[in-house]
């Protein structure tokens, strides 16, 4: 890894662009997004000095989210615009200005290679990893609106089963912060089944200083919005991934019923 003193490292191919879609053309009023769908690292940054083994935690992504965003996706007919790249090079759902946009530490993780960075290095993953994204997500919701789509935006993570020694006990919860149509409604649909332990904002909320995707393009779009966590170790393998996807298949379907209903998608 090139010394962080140095000059700018980072350089992609086509191939490498951050930004993944699935289902551009998809029909569905809601827009899926995965801000911490991927872990790459490009590799001029030598995995950032941290182990192997550390780059398959949550520290580097959100485990499992990828493949319920893809398997949702196809079964809403929805469009989803996701993430390449790990978390630890730059967080797409963070604040530029944030802390923890290019983090130091990680839970208990030591991240050397960033560790120092100039002002200029830290710019250049903006520009070449964040920018791209939401970038694409702006361009993606313009052109929905230009056409007369109805936007729902709903952006997908997931969650560790505890933290700092603390059992989390919600299966999935929501995240949301101003808007007051969706969440109600998800909460419902998911709490019909007495089984699942849902949260309302629950293990997070969202806030203007800690998150992007949903107060940017959400909250400040006009749009309405949630956020959906779910636990990590009920969707780390492929059969929790379907399962999960199929439960919010079911539970979006419904609630575009109930939207559609009151006039507000079309």
């Amino acid at each position: 890894m090139q010394d962080n003193a140095g000059m700018s490292v980072l350089r992609f191919g086509t191939a490498d662009v951050p930004v993944i879609e699935k289902n551009p053309h998809g029909r569905s009023p809601f827009l899926l997004t995965c801000d911490h769908y991927g872990r790459a690292i490009p590799p001029q940054l030598d995995n950032l000095g941290v182990e192997a083994s550390e780059l398959e935690r949550h520290i580097a992504w959100d485990i499992g989210i990828a493949g319920v965003a893809e398997q949702l996706s196809a079964a809403l007919d929805a469009h989803l615009v996701a993430q390449r790249y790990s978390r630890l090079v730059i967080d797409c759902n963070r604040p530029p200005r944030a802390a923890s946009s290019i983090p130091l530490v990680s839970e208990a993780t030591f991240i050397p290679g960033n560790q120092g960075l100039t002002q200029d290095q830290a710019a250049e993953r903006r520009r070449l990893i964040f920018d791209p994204y939401h970038q694409r997500i702006g361009e993606v919701i313009d052109a929905r609106i230009a056409a007369g789509v109805a936007t729902v935006l709903v952006s997908l993570h997931s969650f560790t089963p505890s933290y700092a020694g603390i059992a989390r006990p919600w299966h999935i919860g929501t995240l949301y912060h101003r808007d007051t149509v969706l969440p109600p409604l998800l909460l419902r649909a998911l709490r019909e089944d007495a089984e699942l332990v849902v949260g309302d904002n629950e293990p997070y909320g969202v806030d203007d200083d800690t998150d992007y995707t949903i107060p940017v393009h959400g909250e400040q779009r006009g749009l309405i919005n949630s956020g959906i966590e779910i636990r990590q170790d009920l969707i780390e393998a492929a059969p929790g991934q379907q399962q999960w996807a199929e439960r919010l298949a079911r539970a979006f379907t419904a609630i575009e019923a109930a939207l559609h209903a009151r006039g507000l998608v079309g």
